[in-house]
């Protein structure tokens, strides 16, 4: 897993220790079932006060292009159900919504309505990467400048750290 620490991009850093009061979670992709998840993940789960998931739709480029994607909004809501049901698991107080087609306007709409002090980025491993995820966390990193923390799933559902 990977945590960014982007306090020298933030006009108001944080102290190392500050609790995370707001989590915005990102899921690209699911875990098959929470001990999927990595420790440290679920660490960063079990601090927030308050997760908002967010499931982009994530659709193919062609797809995208040719907006044809009602198949990747069905599966950003499966996906949504799914993180949902991990995150609740874990004993956290949960809510979301499926985020907008394209992956960094997913981003900028639940930063903008949940005002999120830590965000958590599930990602496909990067053999199975989409178009839209391709240099995403550098791009959330600059844009927000807030700590990020990421972790990959595989295609079997099987959590790893980023």
């Amino acid at each position: 897993m990977k945590t960014h620490d982007v306090r020298a991009h933030d006009a108001r850093p944080a102290a190392p220790e500050a609790p995370i009061r707001r989590l915005l979670m990102v899921a690209d992709a699911a875990v098959a079932e929470v001990g999927e998840l990595p420790a440290q993940v679920r660490a960063v789960i079990d601090a927030a006060a308050e997760v908002y998931v967010v499931t982009p739709s994530l659709p193919g480029r062609l797809d995208w292009l040719t907006d044809d994607v009602d198949r990747s909004r069905h599966l950003a809501d499966k996906r949504l159900d799914s993180v949902l049901g991990h995150v609740r698991e874990l004993g956290a107080h949960a809510k979301g919504r499926i985020g907008d087609d394209y992956a960094l306007t997913a981003f900028s709409d639940a930063v903008a309505d949940f005002h999120p002090d830590h965000i958590l980025i599930g990602l496909r491993s990067s053999e199975h990467v989409n178009w839209q995820e391709r240099r995403l966390i550098e791009k959330v990193v600059d844009r927000f400048g807030l700590p990020v923390t990421t972790y990959e799933v595989d295609c079997g559902g099987h959590g790893s750290e980023g």
